[in-house]
């Protein structure tokens, strides 16, 4: 049976051990072993779900939902995944989420993904690598034909750590179809999050609605520490 990264991390320096520092080992391998086990069953539980009435967004209703991939790249060391992959879950999720409204008129998100990376499995404790997803959104206002903001948004989101995941990465925890939805769900979680922002300052999904200027989707400068 071929050996777990965990169980190689344990027994690697065994040569030339005394009996109980070797008795001590193969414990730490056993106990590694056991935890690989224990998380794994527990990530078949996990779940991502939508919690509560949908927050006020005002006359919202979604129209199309347009995802594309065509300029997605994927990260140096991610599990691969195709455009059909991830076009197929970030749609469901938009859909799951938005779906939900029912205003009195009709907007049409545009989501373009633009880069990913899916976690391979790792060596647990020592390297457990994190998924990633950046993608840029457009609004359209459906009765002007119009954008409602000059610059995409960009979103960037990790995945969310869980029992199955917080030692051991998700690459071992989750394969690659629960990485791909969880990391839609945080992203389109985080889009919903920007249409409040933007309804707020902007007046989206209401009568005084104005387009945000390319401005507002530039990337907040970080303030200088103090001297």
């Amino acid at each position: 049976m071929q050996r777990s990264p965990a169980a190689k991390v344990c027994t690697g320096r065994l040569g030339g051990l005394s009996d109980k520092k070797v008795s001590k080992a193969r414990v730490c391998m056993r106990r590694i072993i056991a935890l690989l086990t224990v998380l794994t069953l527990f990530s078949g539980c996990a779940s991502q779900a939508i919690e509560g009435p949908p927050v006020p967004l005002g006359d919202f209703k979604l129209g199309h939902n347009v995802v594309v991939a065509t300029k997605m790249q994927q990260g140096p060391v991610s599990r691969s995944a195709t455009e059909e992959e991830w076009i197929a879950s970030m749609t469901k999720a938009i859909d799951d989420r938005f779906r939900r409204y029912d205003g009195n008129q009709l907007y049409h998100l545009g989501v373009s993904i633009e880069a990913f990376m899916l976690a391979p499995p790792g060596v647990p404790v020592v390297y457990t690598p994190k998924s990633i997803l950046i993608l840029n959104v457009t609004l359209w206002d459906d009765v002007d034909g119009r954008k409602l903001n000059e610059a995409p948004h960009q979103v960037l989101v990790l995945e969310s750590t869980g029992t199955d995941s917080v030692f051991i990465g998700s690459g071992w925890g989750r394969n690659k179809q629960k990485q791909l939805d969880g990391l839609s769900f945080n992203a389109v979680k985080a889009i919903e999050t920007w249409l409040v922002e933007r309804s707020a300052e902007y007046g989206w999904f209401t009568p005084d609605e104005r387009v945000a200027p390319a401005e507002a989707e530039r990337p907040k400068e970080i303030p200088a520490s103090p001297s």
